[in-house]
């Protein structure tokens, strides 16, 4: 009787012994292979997320564009829309041709040039020396101040002559920051508005100046 007893407690060791280092081995295995798969499944997701967020951007941006398109209610004639297409100048001196160019810009989340542009313009025509400096101090809190809420793309040295400017604002004291930035939408954005669904839509629904 004891015997047998000694002998069922000892089957049951060794059975507990075996299923102990047959779970510690299959925790051990599969721990290396567990994690080889999660790696695998996380860039997988990761490809995923970015080809949708991708996706979902493109769509979204055009989205952006049929809606200021839609928006417009612009009438000029045909020959002054046309005439957008000489210059930016001539886009910009022309009432219903700024409005187009910002619907573009603001469709492609790019407008802080041309707001700032349109800032400087309306600085230069303040005569108060304080509100001089008080707009003065708001544009470069708003576009040039790094990480500001639209931070414009100037280089350093025109950034750091704007910063000295302050203490004592002139009529010029974004004089060099404007032209590069007009330089950047003459060479960019003005081009590919030119080609937009925004330009041509306006184009094709202006009416003929000599009917007018």
């Amino acid at each position: 009787m004891q015997s047998g007893l000694i002998l069922l407690v000892h089957q049951e060791h060794s059975l507990n012994k075996k299923e102990y280092q047959h779970c510690k081995e299959e925790n051990k295995m599969p721990a290396n292979m567990k994690e080889h798969s999660f790696i695998k499944g996380l860039k997988s997701r990761c490809l995923h997320l970015l080809h949708q967020n991708k996706t979902t951007t493109e769509s979204s941006r055009q989205e952006a564009v049929n809606s200021e398109s839609r928006k417009l209610t612009l009438n000029p004639s045909r020959e002054e829309v046309l005439k957008w297409a000489d210059s930016l100048d001539n886009l910009l001196a022309h009432k219903y041709g700024l409005i187009a160019f910002k619907s573009f810009l603001k469709s492609e989340y790019n407008d802080e040039n041309i707001e700032f542009w349109l800032a400087c313009e309306e600085y230069k025509k303040i005569k108060s020396p304080a509100k001089q400096a008080s707009k003065a101090k708001k544009i470069f809190a708003n576009f040039v101040e790094p990480m500001s809420p639209k931070e414009i793309n100037l280089d350093y040295y025109t950034k750091e002559a704007i910063t000295q400017n302050l203490h004592h604002p002139t009529y010029t004291c974004f004089e060099a920051a404007q032209k590069k930035i007009y330089s950047l939408m003459e060479n960019n954005g003005y081009n590919r508005f030119l080609q937009s669904d925004i330009y041509q839509n306006v184009l094709n629904n202006s009416h003929d100046h000599r009917q007018t």
